[in-house]
């Protein structure tokens, strides 16, 4: 059948392999290693996992263990290889780092439908049927052929706020407004009273913080600078930066705040939300344990924490179909974190998916996107639906559309919601490449 290349041998690049081989198409897969290596990868071979060697949680009524559910149903080549070179982690699935790489590379090698072409690729066909899966680390003359093609909309950041799931929120403590009510009741406010702040800020000066991987430099633009760091700064500085109190009224008293936090929806079904300018550097831990300090937020369950990391995506909402092919290109298909997918296993599952497309468009076959009602399709979604502050989002239960009949208990919810996905993408697969 018609060939298709694939640039990048991560785990998007060998699941978008893997899936077009098994459809009946020749492959053509270029990897860099060993010729080149980014400053992270060490190996030679395919699907180096380089932050940790943990795939997240197994259990279904979790976010990745839906979503790992769902790679299964649709065929994931990653998930067989991790089951056979697994190592014991609890409720994780987490695996052998060098024997899991080893055995996807040789899984790659050996399928007869797929050509290994090593060494750097320095330009893009545009008129061949392509995945590119360059992942996160995306740089040199490939990143700035993918941004002319693109339209400049090659996007780079070094830190991101958490999240918050909005059932989470104390909404008796906190107060829908916009500064100088502007733009309707558009954010949610959680003041503080100068006492309040200032326990904060001593808390954000003795917080512990993670540690920068060395391809960051610890060098942090002023647009993005960690609210930690801005404490350091001064008692009032973060009250003259992200949490400055003006234009608004606390209804309570009548009167301007002394701080505000303000929170703002992260998606549009109004079950998440963004922490303005909370930009962090923080553990873990802390980010729970200091800002679970702020008023509204001492029950606050983080959909995701902060982080700081060097990391390159395109402006999906902007240049990429739900169909992860570009707009102004179609037959050039994006897959892996490059897409906003943030995640081992996300990375993965959008391999799996820009295959099965690419392969629809190559046979003319109207493609089948994932329910909105399953992780992928909501992923999906995600990314690729307008966003002014558009950010990569690895799969949580936030995302998912709320049940017709809503459940309290979080556990029963959640598993209520995987239950309700696991079918919904057995119906995709039932429907598409078939």
């Amino acid at each position: 059948m018609i060939g298709a290349d694939i640039i990048g041998a991560g785990l998007a690049g060998c699941e978008a392999a893997s899936t077009l081989a098994a459809l009946g198409h020749n492959v053509r897969l270029f990897e860099q290693k060993p010729v080149k290596r980014s400053p992270a990868h060490t190996g030679g071979n395919f699907a180096e996992l380089v932050c940790s060697n943990s795939l997240k949680a197994e259990r279904l009524g979790s976010a990745s263990g839906l979503l790992k559910a769902e790679m299964r149903v649709l065929g994931s080549l990653c998930l067989e290889v991790a089951d056979t070179c697994r190592v014991p982690a609890g409720g994780a699935l987490a695996v052998d780092r060098s024997l899991f790489s080893q055995l996807m590379t040789e899984a790659i090698e050996s399928n007869p439908n797929i050509e290994i072409v090593r060494g750097e690729v320095t330009d893009i066909d545009r008129d061949r049927l392509t995945v590119i899966a360059t992942g996160p680390l995306t740089e040199g003359v490939f990143a700035d052929k993918l941004s002319d093609m693109c339209g400049d909309m090659l996007s780079f950041y070094d830190a991101a706020a958490p999240i918050i799931a909005a059932h989470s929120i104390d909404m008796d403590k906190v107060h829908a407004a916009s500064r100088y009510s502007r733009g309707g009741d558009d954010y949610l406010n959680c003041f503080f009273d100068k006492a309040q702040y200032e326990a904060f800020h001593a808390e954000l000066l003795n917080a512990r913080s993670a540690t920068l991987h060395e391809l960051d430099g610890g060098r942090v633009y002023e647009g993005c600078m960690p609210v930690e760091k801005l404490a350091q700064r001064g008692l009032d500085t973060m009250r003259f930066g992200p949490l400055k109190p003006v234009g608004l009224i606390n209804p309570d008293t009548g009167r301007r705040p002394w701080a505000a936090v303000q929170l703002r929806k992260e998606n549009a079904g109004s079950t998440m939300y963004n922490m303005v300018g909370f930009q962090t550097n923080l553990a873990f831990p802390e980010q729970k344990r200091v800002f679970s300090m702020i008023p509204g937020l001492e029950n606050a369950e983080f959909v995701r924490y902060g982080v700081m990391h060097r990391n390159t995506f395109i402006n999906s909402p902007e240049v990429l179909n739900i169909t992860l092919n570009l707009k102004s290109r179609p037959n050039i298909f994006i897959a892996g974190q490059l897409t906003g997918f943030e995640g081992y296993m996300e990375s993965a599952a959008c391999g799996i998916l820009a295959a099965r497309f690419a392969h629809n468009y190559i046979t003319g076959k109207e493609s089948t996107v994932p329910n909105r009602e399953t992780m992928l399709g909501a992923l999906l979604r995600y990314i690729t639906a307008p966003n002014s502050d558009f950010q990569p989002m690895g799969a949580n239960m936030g995302i998912l559309p709320p049940l017709d009949s809503p459940i309290r208990d979080k556990r029963e919810r959640y598993a209520a919601l995987a239950h309700r996905a696991i079918e919904r993408i057995k119906e995709t697969e039932n429907e598409d490449c078939h």
